[in-house]
C-alpha cells in the first residue's frame, strides 16, 4: 500500500523544489479536503470524483473563505491530481475541469423537478395562447436550449418523424437535439391544430416555430415576460427566467447519471469548463450518494 500524500511531498520537493513551507501549505490542504469529505485513509483520495471537489470548493465558498484562500486550496488540489495522473495511480484526473468554478465560484439557480413540474403544469390547454406556451415551455426544458434558439427556430428545422430539432447556436453553430415524448405530444398538436389557428387562416408567412396571437413571431422579451408570469402564479419563490429551465435541465441530467460530454454538446457549450459549473452538487445530496457508493462509507 503506498503512501500518496509522501510520495506527493517528495515530488513536490524533488521535482517541483517547493520551499518547505509551500509543501506544509499544500499537505495541510489535502488534509482538510480528507476531512472534509470524511476519508479516513489517503488511498481514498484516488476515489473522489469531480463533483465532490467542486461541492467542496463550493462549501469554501458558502463559508465566507477568502477569494484567495479558495485558490490556494484549489491550487494544492489540482497539483496533487495531476502527479498522481502523471505517475498512472489515476486514469482520470477529477480536477482537471475546475479552473470555471474557482473564478468566484457563482452556481446557476436551478429549479427542483418538482418546481419545473409545477412551472409545465401552469398553462391553461383550453386556450391558444396557454397550449402555445406549454408547448415552448416542454421544449425548453426538453432540450435546453437558449430562449433565443427557441423563439428563433424555424419550422422547417423540427423533424417530428426523426424527432430532433435543429437550433442555431452561438457563432451561427449549428446542433441537432434529441426530442423527448412529451415534447413531441404537445408540438404534433401545437403544429397541427394551435398553429394554424394562431395565424387565423392566413398563408404561412412566418418561417418561426412559435408565433404570437397576431400571427407575428414570438421575441425574447415577450417570452420572458410569460414565463415570469407562470412562475409567480405557479408559487414558485425564484424569479423563474427562460435561461433558469436552461440551467435546470443541465443539472438534472447530470444528477441522475449523463456524461459531461454529452451534456455539453446538448447546451452548445464550445468549451467543457463552461459546462462544468453544472456538476455542483447540493451538501445533502453529496452525502446520500457517498453513502450509497463508497467502499468506506
Amino acid at each position: 500500500m503506498f503512501d500518496y500524500l509522501a510520495l506527493f511531498q517528495e515530488y513536490l520537493t524533488v521535482e517541483l523544489g517547493l520551499a518547505k513551507n509551500t509543501q506544509l501549505a499544500y499537505m495541510r490542504d489535502l488534509r482538510l479536503l480528507m476531512k472534509s469529505l470524511q476519508l479516513k485513509a489517503d488511498e481514498e483520495l484516488l476515489q473522489v470524483s469531480r463533483q465532490q471537489l467542486i461541492a467542496y470548493l463550493v462549501r469554501l465558498k458558502q463559508e465566507g473563505r477568502a477569494a484567495s484562500t479558495v485558490a490556494r486550496k484549489l491550487a494544492s488540489i489540482k497539483a496533487f491530481y495531476r502527479f498522481l495522473t502523471a505517475e498512472r495511480y489515476i486514469r482520470r484526473n477529477p480536477a482537471e475541469v475546475l479552473e470555471a468554478a474557482s473564478r468566484g465560484l457563482h452556481l446557476p439557480k436551478v429549479l427542483s423537478v418538482q418546481e419545473v413540474e409545477r412551472l409545465l403544469d401552469e398553462p391553461n390547454l383550453g386556450t391558444l395562447d396557454g397550449y402555445r406556451d406549454k408547448t415552448m415551455l416542454e421544449l425548453l426544458y426538453a432540450t435546453g436550449m437558449r430562449v433565443s434558439e427557441l423563439v428563433n427556430v424555424p419550422v422547417k428545422n423540427v423533424d417530428m418523424k426523426m424527432q430532433y430539432v435543429i437550433v442555431m447556436g452561438k457563432g451561427s453553430k449549428e446542433r441537432m437535439l434529441p426530442l423527448g415524448r412529451t415534447a413531441l405530444h404537445y408540438l404534433e398538436h401545437y403544429l397541427s391544430v394551435v398553429r394554424p389557428q394562431l395565424l387565423h387562416g392566413k398563408p404561412d408567412t412566418a418561417a418561426e416555430l412559435f408565433v404570437t396571437g397576431w400571427g407575428g413571431p414570438m421575441t425574447r422579451e415577450r417570452f420572458y415576460e410569460i414565463i415570469v408570469a407562470y412562475g409567480k402564479s405557479a408559487g414558485i419563490s425564484k424569479r423563474v427566467t427562460p435561461h433558469m429551465l436552461r440551467h435546470s435541465f443541465a443539472t438534472h441530467l447530470l444528477n441522475n447519471g449523463t456524461d459531461l460530454r454529452i451534456v455539453q454538446e446538448l447546451l452548445g457549450h464550445a468549451d467543457i469548463s463552461t459546462t462544468q459549473i453544472y456538476t455542483h452538487l447540493d451538501v445533502e445530496r453529496l452525502r446520500e450518494v457517498y453513502d450509497k457508493t463508497h467502499p468506506r462509507a
